[in-house]
């Protein structure tokens, strides 16, 4: 992240404003939680992340799920309960946020949880019970799910923890390109006979 402030022009820091603050964050915990060897691969990564950043709640939300779905199910089982909590608030804040209806889970989302169903059978039971404002989704359900995830790749008994943080990074950038770069649909144009 330091990199990125010095290509964007700004004050060195790891919290460039260049950078949406949770997509900075994950890149923060993927990098110090990366190996030596691997942590090269994640340079090239650094001009992608530069512009990316605005107000809208759907790119926390995005990067909450992209996130959890990836983490849950590799995690170990002591972290599955809050990672599927993450899944479903996240999904639920999407929902709200775009006019869907609530309970509704994207595919990724009802994949993970497949995976995992005792812990996503308790994680719906606490859902049904708690709803997260928008205020608190953004200080505190994004960046513990950020965390949690990351957390729970490094943890795994997987073969190549290095691999999945890297290609959640590299994931969780293309969505944001895709909801911050992607111009607005405007109306067709009207066709004059």
């Amino acid at each position: 992240m330091e990199l990125a402030s010095y290509l964007a022009g700004e004050r060195w820091s790891d919290h460039p404003a260049c950078t949406h603050p949770l997509l900075a964050a994950l890149a923060r915990l993927v990098n110090d939680n990366t190996s030596d060897e691997s942590r090269a691969q994640l340079v090239h990564l650094v001009p992608t992340i530069i512009g990316l950043t605005s107000d809208d709640l759907r790119v926390d939300a995005r990067i909450a799920l992209r996130c959890a779905t990836t983490a849950l199910p590799v995690a170990a089982a002591e972290r599955q309960l809050a990672l599927a909590v993450s899944v479903l608030a996240a999904e639920e804040m999407l929902a709200r946020l775009e006019g869907a209806p609530s309970g509704r889970l994207g595919e990724q989302s009802r994949r993970a949880m497949e995976e995992v169903p005792h812990a996503a059978e308790q994680a719906r039971r606490f859902s049904r019970a708690a709803r997260i404002t928008q205020k608190g989704f953004r200080r505190y359900a994004a960046p513990n799910a950020v965390q949690l995830s990351v957390v729970g790749i490094v943890q795994a008994c997987i073969s190549d923890p290095d691999a999945l943080l890297r290609r959640l990074l590299e994931e969780a950038i293309d969505d944001c390109v895709t909801l911050i770069r992607t111009p607005e649909r405007t109306a067709p144009a009207p066709v004059h006979a």
